[in-house]
């Protein structure tokens, strides 16, 4: 199932299928990554329970092993509407049989997605709705196009942060764990954008940031969009080298790291909610209009 917002003149669309906005659109430009199996098919994926790749692929729940795939079942889940307006959709998904094989806890999870005046927020719910204590990762994986217009490149574009950064990027092994060393990447807070970075590190992601939010622009029109991340305590990018767009993922989780024991309750960055507690955390994008 699949809804249209509108507000002013913005327009998105909403489906069920992952619970995620797949287009989002203003005066006749779209921003959102339409999904091309020849790179990636994805558009704007939730990562839930998990965010990232788990070591062997499994996980130990309470001394118990259950199996998960890279950020976990949400993306490929449907979500039940509970809510919509003009201009925002609520969105929930329940436990099931099947989610009870791979993570073994009743939970809710409500995505909210709202437009805004220029741009739009999403907001993560994640209840634990069981008697015992619930541990969970949760991120975004939004893939806005780059290059937005034609006869620009991909190497036109580059990343700004709100303040001047001097960070490295983690490490990930080719099975997508998290391994020991880090790597320079961002002084000054800006990073031109070149395909050859993620060709070699496949992920950058940085933890700890100083900037609450990160730009992705033109070099020269200053035309793009502008994330908030102040929520996330780690921010990723990615792309698929030649494709023509860039994923902006605020992350509370990550991958698992090479060396770590493997038990859901020790991995950097997840949440554990009490018996009826919950947490909201949310992230929004503007639409920058440039020079």
């Amino acid at each position: 199932m699949r809804f249209t917002l509108s507000r002013g003149a913005l327009e998105a669309a909403v489906q069920t299928r992952g619970g995620e906005l797949v287009s989002l659109r203003r005066d006749g430009t779209e921003y959102i990554w339409g999904g091309d199996p020849a790179f990636w098919s994805g558009q704007n994926p939730i990562l839930f329970p998990i965010v990232g790749s788990l070591k062997n692929g499994q996980v130990d729940i309470g001394g118990r092993t259950f199996r998960m795939s890279r950020h976990g079942f949400a993306r490929q889940s449907e979500f039940t509407p509970v809510e919509q307006g003009g201009d925002f959709a609520v969105l929930e998904l329940r436990q099931s049989a099947e989610t009870l094989e791979r993570y073994p806890f009743p939970f809710s999870l409500r995505v909210r997605h709202q437009l805004l005046e220029d741009g739009f927020s999403t907001a993560f719910t994640v209840e634990n709705t069981g008697g015992t204590s619930m541990p969970f990762c949760i991120g975004a994986h939004t893939a806005f196009r780059c290059p937005l217009a034609e006869g620009e490149r991909f190497e036109d574009y580059r990343l700004v942060f709100d303040r001047r950064e001097d960070a490295s990027t983690l490490l990930l092994t080719p099975e997508g764990l998290i391994r020991d060393g880090t790597e320079p990447m961002l002084s000054g807070g800006v990073l031109p954008l070149d395909y050859e970075v993620f060709r070699r590190l496949d992920t950058v992601i940085f933890r700890g940031l100083q900037s609450g939010g990160v730009s992705l622009v033109h070099r020269d029109t200053g035309r793009g969009v502008r994330m908030d991340v102040s929520q996330f305590p780690l921010a990723a990018f990615w792309t698929k080298p030649g494709a023509p767009f860039l994923c902006l993922e605020p992350w509370q989780g990550c991958a698992a790291l090479e060396g770590e024991t493997g038990r859901f309750q020790d991995k950097p960055f997840a949440v554990t909610l009490a018996p009826g507690e919950r947490k909201t955390l949310a992230y929004t994008v503007t639409l920058l209009s440039g020079n």
